[in-house]
């Protein structure tokens, strides 16, 4: 994405040569300067300025920091799936409580939660053979948690139009960007079956200096959705490529076939085949427990109240508004009942 600092620099080159083309200082603030070099200011030869105008359609890109005030419980999906990883004897004795809760009432289940701490110990001492590389995963996975909700990022489209004297605009979001690391990536709603969100009747204004004014306005987000967006299209596939969702990466890191035969050799009852099976509904049934808190999010929308301030600026002197920049939202976050500060949060846009 581009930067405040990339569009300054984009901006005085290109203001500087039209200076230089036309033997002058030129700023996008003084009357005239349309470039036509007849000193209409682009009224066509009347000799007065033509305001600028920010009529049009404009795609924006906001970036939000949304682990610093989070409010409400979207904070649990992070803890539960910490809860696979931080006991002493984690992450078998994680995997265990998911693989006995798939056990048939009987003898065998009886008797593998009396010595489930034992089998624990014995799974966890062969770790390195049926997971290797769970632990360091599900840690890979909160951690991507932490880094969408610190730096995420809204696709967006700003559609003004001019009244009497001020604009009204349509603003509207259509797409998420995340970004873990180094690697970024957009994501289109409508590709993953999630409407955009129409926000109607917004009030903008602009002054002669293009400076412009968002009035508040509410924009209600699935923020659940969107994270198991994120979850499923950004996080796991940086991870296992050949995943899809949580219950493939489960699968893939834990070998269920080694936890049954290291449960029946440790308990020395039941086959080992019953427990390998138990093991593969378990992780499925530990999935769909993380997806259901992350979809227990949007029993109530994340309300974001937003009003901003930016900066319209005309490359071309046409008098016509192309980019905007060093835009700020400012506002709260409201899930439910509990509000929260907005913590500083960017963004920027060019005419589509």
């Amino acid at each position: 994405m581009k930067t405040t600092n990339s569009l300054a620099l984009a901006l005085a080159l290109a203001l500087g040569t039209t200076a230089a083309a036309c033997g002058g200082t030129y700023s996008p603030d003084m009357p005239g300067g349309d470039g036509n070099g007849d000193g209409s200011g682009g009224t066509g030869g009347g000799g007065s300025q033509r305001p600028l105008d920010a009529t049009g359609k404009f795609a924006v890109h906001s970036t939000f920091d949304l682990a610093t005030n989070m409010p409400g419980t979207a904070g649990t999906v992070v803890n539960t799936i910490i809860a696979a990883t931080d006991g002493s004897d984690d992450p078998t004795r994680w995997i265990l409580d998911q693989l006995i809760a798939q056990l048939p009432n009987g003898t065998i289940k009886s008797a593998l939660t009396t010595a489930e701490s034992f089998v624990a110990g014995y799974l966890n001492q062969r770790l390195l053979a049926i997971a290797p590389d769970f632990v360091s995963t599900m840690v890979q996975v909160g951690h991507d948690f932490g880094d969408i909700a610190k730096q995420f990022g809204l696709n967006e489209t700003l559609e003004l139009t001019h009244g009497a004297t001020d604009y009204t605009a349509v603003h509207t979001v259509t797409g998420a960007h995340f970004k873990l690391g180094n690697q970024e990536a957009d994501y289109t709603l409508a590709n993953y079956n999630m409407s955009n969100v129409v926000v109607n009747n917004v009030a903008v204004t602009m002054d002669a200096t293009g400076q412009l004014t968002i009035a508040a306005h509410n924009i209600p987000l699935a923020y659940g959705a969107l994270l198991r967006l994120g979850l499923d299209a950004a996080i796991i596939p940086e991870l296992d490529p050949s995943a899809r969702n949580l219950g493939d990466l489960l699968a893939h890191t834990v070998d269920c076939q080694a936890v049954g035969a290291a449960i029946a050799d440790a308990i020395g009852i039941g086959s080992a085949s019953t427990f390998a099976g138990a093991c593969t509904l378990g992780l499925s049934a530990g999935a769909n427990f993380v997806y259901s808190k992350i979809s227990a999010i949007d029993g109530t929308a994340l309300q974001f109240g937003l009003s901003g301030t930016a900066k319209g600026f005309d490359k071309n002197n046409d008098r016509t508004i192309d980019t905007i920049a060093t835009g700020t939202w400012s506002g709260t976050l409201s899930y439910g009942t509990t509000p929260a500060p907005l913590a500083p949060s960017t963004f920027f846009g060019e005419r589509m």
